[in-house]
């Protein structure tokens, strides 16, 4: 038992001790911790004041550079104010040296302003004892003499106005002619033409006659239903591979036309998709028509025009003319403007805006019943266009009066693009049927041997015998051939008459 309590002691205070030395040696270690965290805090301490230390340098010698160019600066801006202090000095002094010299040329001009005074007085006297002398051996008043005087030049001055005035009317009679001949060739030589013609149809083409079956439809249901969607009359009949489009209007013939070929190619071809298909193409259509007459004003250089104009250009792709598309007879008579209004020293760009829109009535979409010159004149006063544009408009065929220079540039032009050879279609009987009446008018004249009808019937030779006509006659036979074809026939553009006289002598060597 005694043991059992040794033991028990024995180990109590063998723990005792242990926990003693283990404090111990945790205080130990502790403290050498913290010695060592305080070194490294010392440490840090010195680095970061070093830091601060060197940011600081850093900063001061900023600052420094920043104050040694602010006073730079300020001692350039007070150099300059310096200089211009003593410029501004300079100018002063020199102000107030110039102030002195006018002041003395003042007083100057003051003196010899009273030295003229007096002069002028005494001129005044001496002239008006010459007067009084005239006066008194002419026996007539100053006055008097002035009026005769006047009277004189006057006479004077109207014979020479004149005798001018009839001299440049006699030099323009001699040149005007010739000058304006002249300037209508450089314009259409300068001028690029196109030959288009259009026709009152249109054929469709087709691959193989089977389609015209689909086209005509179950007891004519489809080619009904075509031609009530766009008023165009189809024919269908035995001419192989194609179909006939057949209408005055144009543009529902090419809606016609475009919607055909869309319907064929799609190969769904009934009443329904028809109606469709016919709707769309007229929506392509209009876009196009307005694309073109953007794509015409842009070509032409024409600016400012109303969205709806340029409609009615565009529509004009798709009319014609006696066989001339009117699209390219307005583009062509547009730059024949610009150009004769351009070697006149007009405006052109007025001018070739005003041959554009010269036959704007043509496609009009009222006012059936006026001119279309006088059509196309509202038109373009219902969309702004200025007054000398309307004028040139609706005087181009003289239904009204011409108030500008630039109308009769539009109608020389409009009747050039017209008359050239080629422009505009005649049918072949007619054509043929102008040209012997031609022949005709020529032959009925005494001494006309033969009459020959050339280029297109813009010109006639007539040939004379030498025996029955002589030369004084030939100018009087032309004069008369001239007028008795303007008085008697409607042709377009001119007609020269050309008479030929040519004495032949003939003999035989044998």
């Amino acid at each position: 038992m005694e043991i059992l309590i040794y033991s028990t002691l024995g180990f109590i205070i063998g723990a005792a001790i242990t926990f003693v030395l283990q404090k111990t040696m945790l205080q130990a270690k502790a403290k050498a911790i913290v010695s060592e965290a305080e070194k490294e805090a010392e440490v840090i301490k010195k680095d970061k004041m070093l830091q601060a230390k060197e940011k600081f340098l850093q900063l001061k010698a900023e600052h420094e550079k920043v104050i040694n160019e602010r006073n730079n600066k300020v001692l350039q801006g007070e150099n300059r104010i310096k200089q211009k202090e003593d410029s501004l000095r300079l100018k002063f002094e020199d102000l107030q040296r110039k102030e002195k010299e006018i002041d003395t040329k003042k007083d100057q001009l003051s003196n010899q302003i009273q030295i003229n005074e007096r002069k002028a007085e005494e001129l005044e006297r001496a002239h008006k004892q010459q007067i009084d002398q005239l006066e008194a051996i002419s026996g007539l008043s100053a006055q008097e003499a002035k009026d005769q005087l006047v009277e004189t030049l006057k006479a004077e001055a109207k014979t020479e106005a004149m005798s001018l005035i009839n001299e440049i009317i006699d030099e323009a009679k001699m040149t005007a002619n010739k000058e304006a001949k002249k300037l209508v060739v450089q314009t259409i030589q300068r001028t690029a033409t196109e030959h288009v013609v259009e026709n009152s149809v249109s054929v469709f083409h087709i691959e193989n006659d089977e389609v015209k079956g689909r086209i005509i439809g179950r007891e004519g249901r489809n080619i009904r239903a075509l031609e009530a969607a766009t008023g165009i009359e189809i024919v269908v009949d035995d001419t192989p591979e194609a179909i006939i489009l057949s209408g005055f209007d144009p543009i529902r013939r090419e809606i016609a036309r475009l919607a055909l070929h869309q319907l064929v190619t799609d190969g769904r071809i009934h009443p329904a998709r028809i109606e469709e298909v016919v709707e769309k193409t007229k929506k392509q259509v209009e876009e196009e028509i307005i694309e073109t007459g953007k794509r015409v004003c842009i070509d032409l250089g024409i600016h400012g025009l109303h969205p709806e104009l340029i409609r009615h250009i565009g529509k004009m792709k798709y009319r014609s003319s006696y066989g001339q598309n009117l699209l390219q007879h307005s583009k062509e008579t547009a730059k024949l403007c610009g150009i004769m209004a351009s070697e006149l020293g007009l405006n052109a760009k007025a001018a070739k805006r005003a041959g554009l829109l010269h036959d704007i009535g043509k496609v009009a979409e009222d006012d059936g019943e006026l001119p279309h010159a006088l059509a196309g004149m509202k038109l373009a006063e219902r969309f702004k266009e200025k007054p000398e544009i309307c004028n040139a408009i609706g005087s181009h065929h003289e239904e009204i009066e011409m108030e500008t220079l630039i109308a009769p540039i539009v109608q020389v032009c409009d009747a050039i693009s017209g008359a050239r050879p080629g422009a505009r279609r005649e049918i072949v009987e007619s054509y043929i049927k102008r040209l012997k009446d031609l022949e005709t008018i020529a032959l009925s004249y005494p001494g006309v041997l033969k009459t020959y009808a050339i280029q297109a019937g813009r010109e006639l030779r007539v040939i004379v015998g030498a025996e029955k006509v002589n030369d004084s006659d030939t100018e009087i036979l032309s004069m008369n051939i001239a007028k008795k074809i303007q008085e008697e026939m409607t042709y377009p553009g001119q007609v020269k008459i050309t008479v030929i006289r040519e004495t032949r002598a003939v003999n035989y060597a044998k």
